[in-house]
């Protein structure tokens, strides 16, 4: 099974990172026992090729698209590798314009680009994806998605998502890691309870657990 192989290989890799006793601190202020960062699948040849053949794979759950946009900074990378993989144009699409120049807001040739396939590394709420969906919408491109490595599977991507009505897919996501993780003795039964208890609460699981 992808879902459960990707996990496998991320968390060997230590691309992705548990730490039930000592949380990590996100950006957005949230105390979380698990840390992400797929970019570190880019420096093991084995893997980034895995990674990609499993990305167009997926992508092939969607409609047809004649362009792949990676969303800067992290997504970059990866789009760019499927769009070589499987011959198409590349894109990308800024947080926000360029300071200088042109100002761009999407980075590259995008004047034949009719149907675009977005490309993320990794999907918490949803919100960097959804706003390269809008800006590329905003050119009058029309998004058939957006695939991901990895999901923390939040309920509120999913809402987000809806309401964005942008379909969206990831190879593997935070149940089927914790279930490789556990099988693999990667963490101990009782930190495999607090793991499942933080993804049911998210901003809520610190206080819960260490105040």
């Amino acid at each position: 099974m992808v879902s459960a192989e990707l996990a496998q290989k991320l968390l060997q890799i230590k691309a992705i990172k548990l730490s039930p006793s000592e949380p990590f601190t996100w950006a957005s202020g949230i105390k979380s026992p698990i840390y992400c960062d797929n970019r570190i699948t880019l420096s093991y040849p084995e893997i980034r090729t895995f990674v990609k053949i499993a990305l167009s794979t997926l992508s092939e759950q969607l409609e047809d698209y004649d362009t792949v946009a990676g969303v800067a900074t992290a997504g970059i990378a990866h789009g760019a590798l499927i769009a070589d993989y499987i011959k198409k144009p590349f894109i990308y699409v800024r947080s926000k314009a360029k300071g200088h120049g042109r100002e761009n807001l999407i980075e590259g040739d995008f004047s034949r680009a009719k149907k675009v396939l977005v490309v993320e590394d990794l999907i918490s709420t949803g919100g960097s994806s959804i706003q390269a969906v809008e800006a590329l919408r905003a050119e009058g491109i029309e998004v058939v998605g957006v695939i991901a490595l990895f999901s923390y599977e939040f309920e509120k991507a999913k809402k987000n998502f809806e309401a964005a009505n942008c379909p969206y897919l990831t190879v593997s996501g935070y149940s089927t890691m914790l279930t490789q993780a556990k099988k693999t003795n990667y963490i101990t039964d009782e930190e495999y309870a607090t793991l499942q208890d933080w993804s049911k609460d998210p901003s809520g699981w610190f206080d819960m657990n260490f105040k």
